[in-house]
């Protein structure tokens, strides 16, 4: 299924999930914009519209395993792999580190793909590619519904996302919103205590 931009834009528009204001992004930027896809997935539909436009794109590619690093990719990772059919696992911070946790499992020579909610730099994703390479599978690309960073992204690996849009990000130090005496808010999952 393709689905226009428009259609993505208007879900979250709909579902309240494009925050305008002051964020504390999980990669320590700083940002006027957020996209805060719980408020989508909260409704089965639209969890189900735009993670089958994901899953539609990797339906020849033999996908094994759907791996999203939690909190924010759980939803998407599990419904893309509902609808490839395959399994989905998710990976969490121990000590500052991603891991595989809950007996969780890859194997060997797995065809894996990783998949996030939103994606800024690409960090979380990138702890688990390579989580899924010391567990000696393949991961063969990454999937996100927002790419934060207009494409900008390299992880090494091809990499899809329904929505892609340039949306401004700033280093603490030269975030104009900071310099006008505003305090970030912090609306993402890192620092959750498990």
């Amino acid at each position: 299924m393709n689905l226009p931009e428009s259609k993505i834009l208007s879900i979250f528009k709909e579902t309240g999930a494009l925050l305008s204001g002051h964020f504390l992004l999980t990669s320590g930027l700083h940002s006027d914009a957020y996209f805060q896809c719980a408020l989508v997935f909260q409704y089965p539909r639209h969890a189900e519209t735009l993670c089958r436009a994901i899953a539609d794109h990797f339906y020849q590619d033999e996908i094994q395993l759907v791996i999203a690093p939690a909190v924010g990719g759980i939803v998407v990772g599990q419904e893309i792999a509902r609808l490839l059919g395959v399994r989905s696992v998710f990976t969490e911070r121990v000590d500052g580190k991603m891991t595989l946790r809950r007996g969780f499992r890859i194997h060997k020579g797995e065809k894996v793909l990783v998949a996030e909610d939103v994606t800024t730099t690409g960090g979380s994703v990138k702890e688990v590619i390579d989580v899924v390479k010391a567990g000696g599978a393949d991961p063969v690309s990454v999937a996100a519904v927002v790419d934060r960073s207009g494409g900008s992204i390299n992880f090494g690996i091809p990499y899809f996302s329904l929505l892609k849009m340039n949306v401004n990000n700033y280093k603490p130090d030269q975030c104009p919103m900071c310099q006008s005496g505003s305090e970030p808010v912090k609306p993402g999952s890192r620092g959750l205590k498990t």
